[in-house]
């Protein structure tokens, strides 16, 4: 026996904020590439790097916001809500791969390090600076919706800060004639970039695995079932992430054979549909209820 949920559509729709900031990173991009052109720069052509990968990264997340908003249909049942998902876990693979690839130049610049122009590095720094700190401001309100601009959202972060290493670096350029500033610099960015998709990869790989989401006590729910009269046994139990804000349960649940004739299962289904959601914060389940005797009878599968 089962419940029907809408698969319909997520949430409120942040499109038009993923647009803006695309616009905004495109043009810091187009300034920066001519910077570090200008200034010899790597940690300015690592910031720009970033900023390539942040247009493809936006652009995947705009069209996975897009898709997200698809309705279902029989042959998707669940419309195109893990969209979300992928776009994030393409997104954090291509920045994975710009920051080891700045760290690996940023390493190289140590042992000998070019001639950089730090008054250049400086204005154009700046201006990267600004366009990340408004790109910040318009996703940080929508930045807990969903994985796909959680991940827009720590790209630009990641992009502020590493404006800030570029100034930082010019500074020391400037006062001190230190060159491999330019080289520190880059690595303190490929630093910030890595371990944050590190862990937008590992949240993403969870959802695409149907690991059980992340503060959902699975042996909880289990022993919660059980204290309902008339349960005897609880199997199959299954919990998965369809997308943000949506998870999923499935249990079959062996009950006394008189359920099956007095009319218990209705208000059971109820109870225990209810229980779920309201403890563990799980509106979609869906349960199969079961007699003792039907375990004869089940594929060794199940568990």
């Amino acid at each position: 026996m089962s419940t029907h949920h809408s698969h319909g559509v997520g949430g409120a729709d942040h499109r038009g904020r993923l647009v803006a900031v695309l616009g905004i990173t495109v043009a810091v991009l187009v300034i920066e590439v001519i910077g570090a052109a200008a200034s010899g720069s790597l940690a300015l052509l690592a910031d720009a790097g970033h900023m390539l990968t942040d247009v493809a990264g936006l652009s995947l997340a705009l069209v996975a916001a897009a898709l997200a908003r698809r309705p279902a249909t029989d042959a998707r049942t669940w419309g195109y809500r893990r969209a979300e998902v992928l776009g994030a876990a393409a997104q954090a693979g291509v920045l994975l791969a710009v920051g080891i690839f700045i760290i690996v130049e940023a390493v190289k610049r140590l042992l000998e390090p070019p001639e950089v122009t730090s008054g250049l590095m400086v204005v154009f720094g700046a201006v990267g600076l600004v366009g990340n700190i408004v790109g910040l401001l318009i996703l940080v309100s929508a930045r807990h919706a969903d994985l796909n601009l959680r991940a827009a959202f720590l790209e630009v972060g990641a992009d502020a800060l590493g404006s800030v290493a570029v100034l930082v670096a010019a500074a020391v350029i400037a006062v001190t004639g230190w060159l491999r500033a330019d080289a520190v610099a880059s690595l303190v960015i490929g630093a910030l970039i890595v371990p944050r998709t590190l862990a937008l990869l590992r949240e993403t790989v969870d959802v695409l695995l149907e690991s059980t989401p992340r503060g959902l006590d699975l042996k909880g729910v289990r022993e919660r079932i059980l204290t309902l009269p008339h349960v005897r046994d609880v199997h199959d139990l299954h919990a998965s992430q369809v997308a943000t804000g949506l998870p999923v349960l499935t249990a079959h649940v062996v009950v006394d054979d008189s359920c099956f004739h007095d009319g218990h299962l209705g208000p059971m289904l109820d109870e225990l549909q209810g229980c779920i959601d309201t403890d563990f914060n799980v509106e979609h389940s869906t349960i199969q209820f079961e007699s003792p005797a039907h375990a004869g009878h089940e594929h060794p599968t199940h568990a």
